[in-house]
């Protein structure tokens, strides 16, 4: 095999990703407008990636309206689709970072930042690693376009507009998920549970769906008896005057049971004090089960695993009590059944189920050409013959379009990093993923 990558791509792929990093492109609705309907940062790190496409000699468009563009090279009526994301996460609490999480710094960990692992880094190695083909002067058999979308971590309507406005791909991946590739993903269903609101009780913890909340601050009248209580269940939080603030751990919403649910172990200590059945779904039937067992009963399939159930906002005011729930659902479960059950049990604590986003789950099979080829690709460059297709409750673009996987961009071997604090990435591991996808782009379009 040839190696496309040089060094000289590598540096230069490690800038452009330090470029993009220092843009917070974060979902801000409060500051949409015409043409960055999520956002002036957001359209300006879309303007950035076109920015850098350009630059290296890819033909680039804008959609006018500022939900998507793309960057493409080569010739034929095949469309070979790489569907990457620019939005991030929001930092949560910096004093869990080491560093300005929008200041990206290299270290012993590797290159430091929000969006260094989701998605502004695979983004790039993806993109340096087609300049590196560019560069050798192929010829592709098929049009390869980079897709940027801006609304990947919330509702995907960068996306929706696309394929309302766009033709389809004829086979693609999203480099947006680890290697060795993504074949099947879990349905995606988010919801709010809303019910009356509390004259004894008031919360204000908004929160990110696909997000398991690391703190939960608390400062009404109840304070003193919520102290005493999370000294009983001997949950950690700190004090700062007049408000305490319960302290979890983060992770990505698919793999819930893994990390410490701050939100939950707030409404175990206050269900504990006030007698609200909003609340009690929360600290008296969910407690830490991330599953969404004590509340569905067991589902899960061979397949894909078990459900998660991440519970990921609660708001309380005199008038209202709303908690938002990200689900991943395993890929044989019928939404119609998981909505069912979640309605009886929530009717029982005086709460009704509202639909806040669905999407289906994807699959592609094993024997098919796309697979073959980019399982093929991954096993020559690493030599990582054990390591198989795999399962996840991740939602990646791949589940947009027509024949497309998630491929990368996080080796088994590194620790997966999204939506965390000190979100890192490491040299070595950018620099095998871009040969990976060198290869892989010149195996399918050259």
């Amino acid at each position: 095999m040839k190696q496309f990558v040089k060094k000289e791509h590598q540096a230069a792929a490690i800038e452009a990703i330090k470029e993009l990093v220092r843009i917070p492109s974060i979902l801000d609705e409060s500051d949409a407008g015409k043409g960055h309907p999520f956002g002036k940062n957001v359209v300006a790190a879309l303007d950035k990636v076109l920015e850098i496409s350009e630059e290296l000699g890819f033909k680039t468009f804008k959609d006018p309206e500022g939900y998507y563009g793309y960057a493409e090279v080569g010739e034929g009526q095949e469309l070979f689709g790489i569907l990457c994301h620019l939005d991030v996460v929001p930092a949560g609490d910096l004093k869990n970072w080491h560093s300005d999480p929008f200041e990206p710094v290299l270290t012993d960990k590797g290159l430091i930042g929000r969006g260094v692992q989701d998605d502004k880094g695979p983004t790039i190695a993806s993109l340096y690693a087609v300049k590196s083909l560019m560069d050798e002067g192929v010829t592709f058999n098929k049009r390869v376009r980079f897709i940027f979308g801006t609304d990947e971590e919330n509702l995907w309507r960068c996306l929706d507009k696309y394929n309302e406005k766009e033709e389809p791909i004829t086979l693609g991946f999203a480099p947006d998920s680890k290697f060795p590739l993504i074949y099947a993903e879990k349905g995606l269903l988010q919801a709010y549970l809303v019910g009356p609101g509390s004259q004894e009780v008031a919360v204000n913890l908004p929160g990110t769906m696909n997000v398991v909340p690391e703190v939960a601050k608390y400062s009404g009248d109840k304070l003193a008896e919520v102290k005493e209580q999370l000294k009983a269940l001997n949950f950690d939080f700190e004090e700062a005057g007049e408000a305490i603030t319960v302290i979890g751990k983060s992770t990505h919403s698919k793999e819930a049971p893994k990390g410490i649910n701050a939100i939950t172990r707030l409404a175990m200590a206050l269900s504990e004090i006030v007698d609200f059945a909003p609340l009690n779904f929360l600290g008296k039937l969910v407690q830490e089960n991330a599953t969404g067992e004590t509340v569905v009963g067991k589902i899960e399939d061979e397949q894909s695993g078990e459900l998660t159930m991440n519970f990921a906002s609660l708001t309380i005011t005199p008038t209202e009590t709303r908690i938002g729930v990200d689900m991943r659902m395993p890929v044989t479960v019928e939404k119609a059944e998981l909505v069912e059950k979640l309605t009886a049990k929530a009717a029982e604590y005086d709460l009704r189920y509202e639909e806040y986003d669905f999407i289906h789950s994807l699959y592609v099979p094993l024997d098919s050409e796309l697979v073959q080829n980019l399982m093929s690709t991954y096993r020559d460059i690493t030599g990582d013959l054990v390591s198989e297709p795999i399962v996840s409750g991740g939602a990646t673009f791949a589940r947009t379009m027509n024949q497309c996987v998630a491929f990368g961009a996080i080796l088994p071997d590194v620790a997966g990093m999204a939506h965390q604090p000190d979100e890192a990435w490491s040299l070595e591991s950018i620099y095998k993923a871009m040969d990976i996808y060198a290869e892989a782009v010149y195996r399918l379009c050259v």
